[in-house]
């Protein structure tokens, strides 16, 4: 389980954003110009956030049993107004603009000059189900990946060499991999080299990214002839094995991905409480990567 100090370091991490978020989002909405109720809700913000993201960290597989067998028992002078388990799930729900700039604003990472890129399939439902699968019915779309065809989403992250995330996508499953990274918004902050494997080689997206000033440095088909390629690019390549290794934990650890949601908006709230789950572990999937000072010359840069 996860230890009271831990619960208040995190707690306090997120109510700090919403000190800022809440009064700037009264600011900016929009009134209907009809009189409404100004009801003060049983549960903050903070609280309702910082318990969607202990579900990812606990270890506990069913929300259910979390909530009522771990928040409402132990947690109870950490949580004193919980509310009923159903309603609960609506507010949880409703709460995805808080979490969402919470995870784009305080748990990314800073980009070191190494950063590798990937895509993981997000299942909505075994394929056996898809034609019975209504939550998702317009909105997911089959597609393929190494592990064979599947009905669901893609998750694309980029991480460095700390095993930080410095940005993340979610796409319908059809989509390119190499798509996201054609978007300004997905690489603004990287810079230096970005490390994929064969799924994004083009010379066009390598083209286009050089001029924005990225390296895009991936591996070669079986039956492309080889290319001439620097010692630290090999490498690094081979180090990107990281970025597999968190998307096992984002799975695996934090479920970010399983087949029980009931709305579309569950599966967002879902699959980015994840994210900031894995943001929040103390040990994380990293490499280390040092250069030598040589006076030999280098052929190759």
């Amino acid at each position: 389980m996860i230890s009271k100090d831990r619960i208040t370091e995190i707690f306090c991490s997120i109510d700090d954003f919403c000190l800022v978020f809440d009064p700037a989002l009264q600011k900016r909405q929009l009134s209907t110009g009809k009189m409404t109720r100004k009801r003060k809700f049983t549960m903050s913000t903070s609280e309702i956030v910082t318990i969607t993201v202990l579900f990812h960290l606990s270890g506990i597989r069913t929300f259910k049993h979390f909530y009522i067998h771990y928040v409402q028992s132990q947690l109870q002078n950490e949580f004193p107004n919980t509310v009923s388990f159903n309603r609960f799930i609506e507010v949880m729900q409703s709460n995805i603009l808080p979490l969402t700039l919470y995870m784009k604003t305080c748990c990314l990472g800073e980009c070191t000059g190494i950063s590798f890129v990937d895509s993981t399939p997000i299942r909505a439902c075994g394929n056996k189900r898809i034609t019975q699968n209504k939550v998702f019915k317009g909105i997911a779309t089959v597609g393929k990946s190494t592990m064979g065809w599947f009905y669901g989403f893609k998750l694309h992250i980029i991480v460095n060499d700390k095993g930080e995330l410095l940005d993340f996508v979610i796409t319908q499953a059809n989509v390119d991999d190499r798509a996201p990274l054609k978007e300004e918004n997905f690489l603004k902050k990287i810079f230096g080299r970005l490390y994929g494997d064969k799924g994004y080689l083009s010379k066009e997206l390598a083209a286009l990214l050089f001029d924005k000033g990225l390296h895009l440095v991936t591996g070669i088909r079986n039956n492309m002839k080889n290319v001439m390629m620097t010692m630290r690019h090999k490498i690094l390549l081979r180090k990107r094995s990281v970025i597999e290794i968190i998307n096992d934990q984002l799975k695996n650890i934090a479920q970010a991905d399983h087949s029980r949601h009931r709305s579309f908006g569950n599966f967002i709230t879902n699959l980015v409480a994840s994210l900031i789950a894995y943001s929040f572990q103390e040990k994380k999937p990293s490499i280390k990567f040092e250069t030598e000072n040589t006076t030999q010359l280098s052929l190759f840069y």
